[in-house]
């Protein structure tokens, strides 16, 4: 039986690939926390230099949407892969993926939502 604190690791090493390939930049940050049948990740520092810039703009407020907006949108689009890691971690399906990011401090949330508590074991 797999331990808790590996998969989440685990999890976090995968989360932090997915956001370099496919992102273009990865967190300095990443944590994951496994809660019953949710699976929360924690990244910090997610922006991409443009971002930040754009975020601190005199138009900051519409730059901050606009990085919301984008982020989101490629989030949709690699979602078949994160469903695919938390799968493969633990071989449990994913129901739901809810994410946001804070363009102020670039800082971003996932929860998984899980079709079921995973079977691991505590340390």
């Amino acid at each position: 039986m797999k331990r808790k604190r590996e998969t989440e690791r685990e999890i976090s090493q995968a989360i932090v690939r997915f956001e370099k390939e496919f992102m273009g930049r990865g967190p300095l940050e990443a944590k994951s926390y496994i809660i019953d049948d949710l699976v929360l990740v924690r990244l910090k520092n997610v922006l991409t230099p443009a971002e930040m810039k754009l975020a601190e703009s005199e138009e900051a407020r519409r730059g901050r949407y606009l990085i919301k907006q984008v982020r989101q949108e490629l989030i949709e689009q690699g979602r078949p892969m994160l469903d695919a890691v938390i799968k493969g971690a633990l071989d449990v399906n994913v129901v739901s993926l809810h994410t946001d990011i804070s363009a102020r401090t670039g800082e971003r949330i996932i929860v998984f939502t899980l079709e079921k508590c995973p079977n691991l074991a505590e340390e």
